[in-house]
């Protein structure tokens, strides 16, 4: 079968096993594990589930940190279309229980170090019949028989990830082996100088694998034929790391974290010959921030703009638009790939022309199969034709580029007009003392809503409010200056990194 005609885990890896057996597959710290490996011990492990009774649809879980062993057991699953469920490590142990409980789970795999969080958890997942930690589980690997299965086929599910949660319970997204891999021959065909792959190339792994930012870019890596480098959380010494030692040529990485690595001081003296691409995404990034980065490290930047519901990346920014010095575009989240419809939807279902903001609406092989269980939940996103409502706001320019403003949800109407945190805080982002910044609504008895900044201040730094609201009223509409400005010492954020906007809300509504 041609490389381009690959459509599951299973073929993947057969392929992979035969093509490329002593190239290393997964590497996490010292412990290595090729392709060739890869596939012996993915179908002994198909067989260890086979053996506890498990079949295709059944779901397992793993709790614990980015490994080499989530990743193998992820892909020996996905062969045999058993569906692997990641949980997020840093939520709580009732968190925990509630998605393990509501994907029905019959295995909970625990990670390195967290044969505790097993324990925590005592009596809340009555449903799992077996628990593992993970010596355990590298027992019973060692000691399971390499068995015969049925593969799983192109639309099977494979993997079940949760929202973030921001509002209710977290909805477990179904993600196929289609949607997984469906892009990847139009993006192939289209011939996209960033999505080819030279042999000697590496993919750094470092954002939770709870999250598709983070198990997607293993998918990303195994389907390409070359390592997936791992590290167990993301920390600037780690991308440093990987990127001088590990051979890494490309990461994902959140605004968040790459702040992080532009404040740390060995940033400056690392040396990035090797990295060739730096892809953003998951959160909008203040265009001060990014020419920063691009000034820095040297590699091609593209953004990469999706969701847990459309399995990661639908649309991407090209290094070919982006400058260190700024321009229009760095402020879009670019085109959609080949293979992805974008439509922008107005408040009363019409189709908006060029330049108009409604809600983003996406089709493609990307899209999910539905949320866990929920089909009326299922039915406000996706309609019979295969369209999902992101739940963001933004617009098209005439060339075709997406231009994302917000959440629907956290637009700010004052007065009438509608403002958008993300464009505000961009504006704020430069100011001398701020280290971070976010943009709320709050009551106002004339306007209805007034918009407030959330200022996180640099160490040794004092905010002054008049200050903050001068400097953005130079960059800004007079109805986006923010009325008044608090100063906290850390933004609350929930476990994939995004600002919780509603807890900073709450004391004002």
């Amino acid at each position: 079968m041609a490389l381009d005609d690959l459509a599951t885990f299973d073929d993947f890896i057969r392929h992979w096993a035969e093509a490329r057996p002593d190239t290393i597959a997964l590497r996490e710290g010292d412990q290595v594990r090729t392709y060739g490996d890869l596939e012996a011990m993915s179908a002994r492990i198909c067989g260890g589930l086979a053996a506890l009774g498990l079949v295709k649809g059944d779901r397992v879980a793993y709790l614990g940190k980015n490994s080499e062993l989530y990743f193998t057991l992820f892909y020996a699953a996905a062969r045999m279309g058993v569906v692997m469920v990641p949980v997020g490590w840093r939520l709580a142990p009732p968190e925990w229980a509630y998605i393990i409980n509501d994907t029905g789970a019959q295995i909970l795999f625990l990670g390195d170090g967290f044969d505790a969080a097993g324990e925590a958890l005592g009596d809340m997942i009555p449903g799992v019949r077996h628990r593992m930690t993970a010596d355990q589980t590298r027992r019973w690997m060692a000691d399971s028989a390499r068995g015969d299965f049925a593969p799983a086929g192109r639309d099977d599910a494979v993997l079940q990830l949760y929202t973030s949660g921001t509002t209710g319970n977290p909805k477990g997204a179904v993600l196929s082996n289609f949607n997984l891999f469906g892009l990847r021959k139009p993006v192939t065909e289209a011939q996209l100088p960033y999505q080819q792959w030279d042999d000697d190339e590496a993919v750094l792994v470092a954002m939770p694998c709870a999250h598709i930012g983070g198990t997607g870019l293993g998918v990303m890596a195994m389907s390409a034929g070359i390592p997936g480098v791992i590290l167990p959380e993301f920390t600037p010494d780690g991308v440093f790391d990987a990127v001088e030692k590990g051979g890494v040529t490309r990461f994902f990485i959140v605004p968040a974290a790459l702040h992080m690595l532009l404040l740390h001081p060995r940033c400056p003296t690392v040396d990035y010959s090797r990295l060739k691409y730096v892809i953003y995404g998951a959160a909008p990034i203040p265009l001060e921030l990014l020419r920063q980065a691009v000034a820095m490290f040297g590699a091609q930047f593209m953004q990469a703009y999706g969701m847990t519901e459309t399995t990661g990346t639908i649309c991407m920014l090209p290094p070919e638009d982006h400058d260190p010095e700024g321009n229009a575009r760095m402020r879009s989240a670019g085109k959609p790939l080949p293979g992805v419809e974008l439509k922008i939807i107005g408040d009363g279902g019409q189709e908006m022309g060029v330049g108009e903001v409604g809600e983003v609406w996406t089709r493609s092989s990307n899209n999910m199969l539905g949320y866990w269980n929920l089909p009326d939940a299922t039915r406000k996103t996706m309609t019979d034709d295969g369209w999902i409502a992101t739940g963001d706001a933004g617009y098209l320019d005439a060339d075709g580029y997406l231009y994302i403003h917000d959440r629907v949800k956290d637009m700010i109407i004052t007065g009438g007009e509608n403002v958008y945190p993300a464009e505000v805080e961009s504006a704020i982002y430069g100011h001398p003392d701020v280290q971070e910044v976010a943009v709320i609504g709050v009551p106002d008895p004339k306007w209805g809503e007034a918009v407030k900044a959330v200022c996180v201040p640099k160490a040794g730094a004092t905010i002054d409010a008049d200050s903050v609201i001068g400097w953005a009223r130079e960059k800004v509409a007079g109805y986006k200056v923010p009325k008044s400005v608090d100063v906290i010492d850390a933004l609350p954020r929930n476990a994939s990194g995004k600002i919780l906007r509603r807890e900073l809300r709450a004391p004002y509504w």
